[in-house]
Order: C-alpha cells, then sequence, then structure tokens
C-alpha cells in the first residue's frame, strides 16, 4: 500500500512540477491579457483531456454525483477566474502567495469536513513548512506589491476554489469515476464557465503564431498532462496532502527564473525554497508509519 501511495506521491508532485512551468512560458510568450490566456488554456486542455479519456477507453463516471461534478467544474471555473483577477488588483507576488499558499489550508479543512479525512500532525507540520516557504520564497525578492482587500479577497476565493474541486475529485473517484473521466468532465463544465468570458474581454494576439503556441503548450503539458497526473494522484492520496504537495509549483517557477529567465533571487528566496522543499520532504519521503500501523489493525480485524 505505502509503494502505492510513493508512486501516487510522484505523479503529484511531476503535476506540480509542470504547472511550474506556467508563468516562464508566459514570460518568454507575447503579451496577450491574463484571462484571455487562463481561458484558452482551460478550454484546450479540457479538448484535450476528453480525447486522452475516449482514446484510453476510460471515460467512465460509475456512480460518482453529477452534481459533484458540476460543483467540481464551477470550482475550476473560479479558480482559474479569481486567481487572474487578483493578480491584476493586488499584483503577482502578493495574489500568489495568498492564492497558493492558503491552498493547502482550505483543501485540508474542507475534507475534514465534507469528507472526514484525517489530518495528522505530519500533515500540518509539512503545510505549515511549506506554506511559510512559499511566502518566504515569494515576498522575499522585496516586492511584495500592493496589497489591496478586495485583491487579497479574490486571492483567498481562488484558494478556497482550489481546495473545493481537490476534495470533490478524491470524492467523485471514491464513487467510481475514472481520473480521465473526471478530469475530462469537469475541466470541460469550467471552460463551458469561462469562454463566454472571451466576448468581453480583449484576445488581440490569442490566435497568432506566438500567441497560438502559447495557449496550446498551456493546454496540454500544464493542464491536460499535469490534471491527468494530478487525479492519478489524488486518486490514492488525500486531497489535503495532494494540495500541499502541489507547492512545489512556486520552487519549480523559481528555479525556472533562475536557469531560463536570467532571475537571481535573493537569500530569503533562498530560504523560502528550502523551507518549500523541507515540507514536501516530510510528506514525500517519510512513510506514514502511525498510518500504516492503523491499516494493520484494521485489517486484523475485519
Amino acid at each position: 500500500m505505502e509503494q502505492f501511495r510513493a508512486v501516487a506521491r510522484v505523479h503529484v508532485l511531476t503535476a506540480a512540477v509542470l504547472f511550474g512551468t506556467t508563468g516562464t512560458a508566459q514570460a518568454l510568450g507575447p503579451e496577450l491579457e491574463p484571462l484571455a490566456v487562463g481561458t484558452a488554456r482551460i478550454a484546450i486542455g479540457a479538448a484535450l483531456l476528453v480525447a486522452i479519456a475516449l482514446a484510453s477507453g476510460r471515460f467512465q463516471l460509475g456512480g460518482a454525483d453529477r452534481r459533484l461534478i458540476l460543483l467540481s467544474g464551477a470550482c475550476v471555473a473560479a479558480y482559474q477566474a479569481t486567481f487572474f483577477t487578483a493578480v491584476d488588483d493586488t499584483g503577482v507576488a502578493v495574489g500568489t502567495v495568498v492564492a497558493i499558499g492558503s491552498a493547502p489550508v482550505f483543501t485540508g479543512l474542507l475534507a475534514r469536513a465534507f469528507a472526514g479525512e484525517r489530518l495528522s500532525g505530519r500533515w500540518l507540520g509539512a503545510t505549515t513548512l511549506a506554506c511559510a516557504g512559499v511566502c518566504t520564497l515569494v515576498l522575499g525578492g522585496g516586492s511584495g506589491g500592493e496589497v489591496s482587500l478586495p485583491g487579497v479577497g479574490l486571492a483567498l476565493l481562488a484558494g478556497a476554489g482550489y481546495g473545493g474541486y481537490a476534495v470533490a475529485g478524491k470524492a467523485l473517484m471514491d464513487q467510481g469515476a475514472t481520473p480521465e473521466a473526471l478530469m475530462a468532465s469537469v475541466f470541460s463544465i469550467g471552460a463551458a464557465v469561462l469562454i463566454p468570458l472571451l466576448a468581453f474581454i480583449p484576445t488581440d494576439g490569442l490566435l497568432a503564431g506566438p500567441g497560438l503556441a502559447l495557449a496550446l503548450y498551456l493546454g496540454a503539458l500544464p493542464t491536460a498532462a499535469a490534471y491527468i497526473l494530478f487525479a492519478h494522484g489524488l486518486e490514492r492520496i488525500g486531497a489535503g496532502e495532494t494540495a500541499t504537495l502541489t507547492l512545489a509549483e512556486p520552487v519549480t517557477a523559481a528555479a525556472l527564473g533562475f536557469a531560463v529567465l536570467g532571475e537571481r533571487p535573493g537569500a530569503a528566496a533562498l530560504v523560502g525554497a528550502a523551507l518549500v522543499v523541507a515540507g514536501l520532504a516530510v510528506l514525500a519521503l517519510r512513510p506514514d508509519a502511525p498510518l500504516r500501523v492503523g491499516a494493520r489493525a484494521a485489517e486484523a480485524s475485519a
């Protein structure tokens, strides 16, 4: 059982690395309206996820609650829209740290409240370390940006949206949905909610060569491929642990900023990255001995 959980953690960490390439790709691409790029990313990702689910023959939702699928899709759309709006209102640094830093906390609390998921002391310690690291990493450069209360509120809604679809996704797979069918369905709903926004926001350059290439990349790797891996990991481990592991995303973004974009992080940013890695290591590398013993005891009494 622990071997399967270890593989699931690798899946989630790989997804987080793919998520972390988004910022570098956008920096290398043309300047476009962020919400337009986000909407195109979700739409292309949804189409690819549907194709993957159909090609693999795993488009099965089983006894999954269709209302919960709609809710999960709405959470995907809410995360995408509120995150980009928050970043536009309160700045990249503050918006990112509030949204990404709050997501594991919201996920854990929602998983506990609605799914009865046990939140161990190890999860709490790892999440505290990693969230503190994200704050230090993102704000350590000294350019925290102007804090806007509405922007912070939107970023918190983004974190809650992330938590909502992680917890709902775990519940839906427990009800019989395959990871492929779940992601295809959820992102199709998210795309259907967001696409009408393209009528009200600037889309200049989105369908030109560089803009289209950027949208295709973001839809294929940090969305379709990453969320298939994310779902396969979520299927094996809890939503709270999954959300904490995805905090590898800002570390990946910082590393790519250094290696590809020539950014030079200060000492505080390096300390922040080290804290995130330490928090992830607590979850990803150390076997959960108490849980394993408890599982064996349960099996023995069955």
